[in-house]
């Protein structure tokens, strides 16, 4: 049985295919700027703005499952419309569809505290795009799962290790928000999480964010202390004092989601003080 993976050369994609090939899966993944390196999955350029190229993978590949771990920031074209022609392809020939979507779907206004049942309010470009994509894959496809997820962390490769990294030793002008709220994950369970729901057969909005929230200064102290840098040497600051524009308190309830799988999502204060 076949498993592609969508965006296979990222953070989570790569994760994605460690485990799947470990597991012993039949995997391709797909690239769009540059091969990927990962050995053992067979690999295959996508642009995920051209239909017909989705439809002739398909019919090379022919995979039984799909995980779509893509991510083209702000790019309506990518973000929001490419995940749909995947559902149209994967829907037409009966494959099960993972889409992987994030928390920018929600605006944290009036509210901090998100389950899988709250109607999407973005408030960015990227948001938005997101957003749309999740319609337009449960119009298309009402038997694929849309799995909301946060900030991804793990191993000192994510976005935000390295910019810890790079506040701290000053290759790097910010400051980290101590008046956001988010719900880390770390890469691996994440993973291990999309490959269990993706080999069930539960259907509709799940959220994957970890059971703790912790704003991203919070989270830079914890990565700092992990990784032996001075955490006085982290910057702080306050959104409105650095013109941050996004939503600020997102909280993930995954409680749902959590109940329903074999997988634990791990805590960062848990994750990151075992490396």
């Amino acid at each position: 049985m076949t498993l592609l993976i969508v965006g296979g050369t990222g953070f989570l994609g790569s994760e994605l295919i460690r485990q799947a090939v470990s597991a012993g899966r039949r995997t391709v993944a797909t690239w769009s700027r540059s091969p990927g390196g990962y050995g053992l999955a067979t690999w295959r350029k996508l642009d995920l703005r051209d239909r017909g190229q989705i439809g002739t993978l398909r019919e090379q590949v022919r995979p039984r499952m799909v995980v779509n771990a893509s991510s083209g920031g702000d790019d309506w074209q990518v973000t929001a419309e490419g995940p749909i022609h995947l559902a149209l392809a994967a829907a037409k020939y009966g494959c099960r569809l993972i889409h992987v979507s994030s928390d920018a779907v929600f605006s944290g206004i009036g509210r901090s505290l998100y389950d899988e049942a709250c109607v999407p309010d973005p408030i960015t470009p990227y948001g938005a795009a997101k957003a749309a994509a999740e319609a337009g894959v449960l119009a298309v496809h009402p038997e694929a799962v849309v799995a909301r997820t946060s900030l991804i962390i793990g191993y000192g490769r994510s976005e935000h290790e390295r910019l810890v990294h790079d506040l701290a030793s000053g290759a790097r002008a910010g400051a980290l928000l101590t008046d956001d709220r988010r719900c880390p994950v770390h890469v691996c369970d994440l993973a291990s999480a999309l490959l269990e729901l993706a080999s069930g057969d539960g259907t509709g909005v799940r959220h994957l964010g970890g059971p703790e929230a912790v704003s991203r200064h919070a989270l830079g102290l914890l990565i700092a202390r992990r990784d032996g840098l001075d955490p006085s040497r982290l910057p702080s600051g306050r959104a409105g004092e650095i013109g941050f524009r996004g939503a600020l308190d997102v909280r993930l309830d995954s409680r749902i989601t959590q109940n329903s799988l074999t997988t634990k999502l791990r805590s960062p204060s848990r994750f990151l003080s075992q490396g």
